[in-house]
């Protein structure tokens, strides 16, 4: 991906799409990882985040319903784990590890929508934490 297609408004001085917001969100993640661990639900580190996010006053919505546009039509909806400060698609996982598909599914929501960041947060035996991002002027259907 060149630098061009990364930056927009928010983007700091090198082209990194809203550093500030996914800094504070994986800061969020391991600390929930470091205090819980693996083995629990994906539901119960959804909780441990939403409690992480509102202690260092994150916006959020949780389980966000999203349409899928193609072409400008709505063609379809899909839910967020989070969609934090209305930028960033959160996508949690509590797997031993990630599979191929986990990725797929992240950058299918972000082709599909105007969001163009997200992370993929993988509660695992090691903790996994994966950026993505695709930039709107790389989008025929939206």
């Amino acid at each position: 991906m060149t630098q061009k297609n990364m930056i927009n408004t928010d983007s700091d001085k090198n082209g990194f799409l809203h550093r500030e917001i996914t800094y504070k969100i994986l800061k969020c993640f391991y600390k929930v990882y470091n205090t819980l661990g693996y083995g629990f639900l994906e539901k119960v580190y959804e909780r441990a985040m939403m409690i992480e996010f509102d202690l260092i006053g994150l916006k959020y919505v949780n389980q966000s319903s999203m349409e899928v546009l193609y072409f400008g039509y709505n063609i379809g909806y899909f839910n967020s784990d989070f969609l934090v400060e209305e930028k960033v698609i959160v996508e949690l996982k509590a797997r031993e590890t990630l599979i191929k598909d986990d990725p797929l599914q992240l950058i299918n929501y972000l082709k599909s929508s105007y969001l163009e960041v997200g992370l993929l947060l993988n509660f695992g035996k090691k903790p996994e934490a994966k950026r993505m991002i695709f930039t709107n002027d790389r989008k025929k259907s939206v």
